[in-house]
C-alpha cells in the first residue's frame, strides 16, 4: 500500500490554546495562519454550553483536510494545486494567478486569499519539513499533544494504531474527498 501521510487531531487533548496557528504563522514566515481553532459546544455550535464554572466545550482545529480527491487541484486552471504521491495537498505560489477558483471549490473553507501576494495560501503540511524527514510545526508546538503526524496506511505508525483503536471522524464525508485528516471526537465534553 502506497503511503499516505496526514494528522490525526485528538479533540480530547485539544486545550483551545492556539499554538497550532501560531506555529503555521511563524514556520510559513508571517502568512495569515492555515489553522483556525474553533470552540463548540456539545450541540456542536461555536459557544460554550452552561454557565460559569459550569462551562462545556471542545475545539476543533481547522485547515486543509490534504484529500485523496482534492476539489481545489481539479478547478485550478494554473495547475497550482498539486496532489503529492504520499498525500499531503500543495500550492506552487509561483503559479497561481489569484484567480481564487480554489477557495469555492474547498468545502473545508481551508483556502485563504492574501490581498497582499494577491496569491491563494494554504497549510501544505510543511512540505520543506516532512522532506527533511520532519514533522509539521503545528506538530511539534502543540500544548496538549493533541496532533499526531504519519503514515496513515502503515499499520504499525502511530497514527494508524489510534485509527484502529479510537473512532475517528472525518470532515464532511458527504463530499467524498477522502480527507487525511483524522479527528478523535472527545469522550466528553470539556469542562471548564
Amino acid at each position: 500500500m502506497k503511503k499516505r501521510l496526514g494528522l490525526i487531531i485528538d479533540q480530547e487533548r485539544c486545550i483551545g490554546c492556539e499554538a497550532c496557528t501560531v506555529a503555521c504563522k511563524i514556520e510559513n514566515q508571517g502568512a495569515k495562519g492555515w489553522i483556525r481553532v474553533k470552540t463548540l459546544n456539545v450541540a456542536q455550535k461555536d459557544t460554550p454550553e452552561g454557565r460559569f464554572p459550569d462551562l462545556k466545550m471542545h475545539f476543533l482545529p481547522q485547515l486543509c483536510q490534504h484529500c485523496e480527491q482534492p476539489p481545489c487541484a481539479e478547478v485550478c486552471p494554473m495547475e497550482a494545486l498539486i496532489k503529492r504521491e504520499d498525500g499531503p495537498v500543495t500550492l506552487d505560489k509561483e503559479k497561481c494567478d489569484g484567480c481564487q477558483t480554489c477557495l469555492d471549490a474547498c468545502p473545508y473553507d481551508a483556502i485563504i486569499f492574501n490581498s497582499e501576494t494577491d496569491k491563494a495560501e494554504k497549510c501544505n503540511l510543511c512540505r520543506h519539513r516532512i522532506n527533511q524527514g520532519l514533522e509539521p510545526f503545528c506538530v511539534i508546538c502543540c500544548e496538549g499533544q493533541a496532533i499526531y503526524f504519519g503514515d496513515v496506511n502503515d499499520s504499525n505508525s502511530r497514527v494508524a494504531k489510534i485509527i484502529a483503536a479510537r473512532e475517528t471522524l472525518q470532515l464532511h464525508p458527504v463530499e467524498g474527498t477522502g480527507p487525511g485528516v483524522y479527528y478523535c471526537p472527545p469522550k466528553t465534553p470539556r469542562g471548564l
